[in-house]
């Protein structure tokens, strides 16, 4: 098969659903052999395996809570891969509201929870990446960060923008130090996408589009087709570049 990504294996977190999904699908359907990773929905993951077909390795089940999963996860897909991986897609992430009000064991907790997903398992995922990629000579690692990493978010959801502020500096400092061994890192940062992480009541949809100028949320499909993009090399210049998607609700 040919098309932009033929030839390359990737793995993409967080894709029995939403962003992820969508950018394994497409990923296939540009010549690549997909991963994919699922927890509790593995059973959604495992049937976008069927519906992709031959060009899906197979899927993950993984834990990102769990302190060493990112690396537990990185090398499971690698031996599916069978033994080599050029793009890696870290898209899993999760979206708490944890009020200041809080208890301070919740409080804990949930920024615990959030910095283990949304951050530590992206960098255990890195950190399993960089010397395999160093070795077979480069590849492409797409961290998917928000628009919240650098504008800050509502005053409930404080540790997510943190986490995902962290995941900038974390991409930025790849892509300066490995770039000379053919290894490219990449940050998106979308405003609301239409997922289930998206307000799902007709108030908060209308408000969450309100802010936007193009008038809606950006559609899972887009984002995958930035990944897709980056992935595929055509621009390696922009190797530590962070890409806005967020139809100009956040203009740096």
């Amino acid at each position: 098969m040919t098309g932009p990504l033929a030839g390359k294996r990737a793995l993409i977190t967080g894709s029995s659903h939403g962003v992820g999904r969508a950018a394994a699908f497409l990923f296939a359907e540009q010549g690549a052999e997909v991963i994919l990773h699922g927890n509790q929905n593995m059973a959604d993951a495992d049937s976008a395996v069927q519906e992709i077909g031959p060009r899906a390795l197979g899927a993950v089940q993984s834990d990102l809570m769990m302190p060493g999963a990112g690396r537990e996860l990185y090398d499971a897909a690698l031996h599916l891969a069978g033994g080599r991986l050029d793009i890696v897609v870290n898209n899993a992430g999760i979206h708490w509201e944890t009020s200041i009000d809080s208890s301070d064991e919740t409080w804990e907790a949930n920024w615990a929870g959030i910095l283990q997903v949304n951050l530590m398992a992206v960098a255990d995922i890195c950190r399993a990446a960089i010397p395999e990629m160093k070795e077979s000579g480069g590849g492409e690692i797409i961290n998917i960060a928000s628009r919240a990493g650098y504008r800050g978010e509502d005053k409930d959801h404080m540790a997510y923008a943190a986490s995902k502020g962290a995941v900038l500096s974390l991409t930025k400092t790849i892509a300066r130090q490995w770039g000379q061994h053919g290894i490219h890192a990449y940050a998106l940062a979308p405003g609301w996408i239409n997922t289930r992480m998206a307000p799902q009541n007709a108030a908060g949809l209308a408000a969450a589009d309100s802010e936007i100028p193009i008038g809606r949320m950006a559609e899972p499909e887009e984002i995958a087709a930035m990944c897709a993009f980056l992935a595929s090399g055509a621009c390696s210049s922009a190797t530590g570049s962070c890409i806005d998607i967020n139809g100009a609700s956040y203009v740096r």
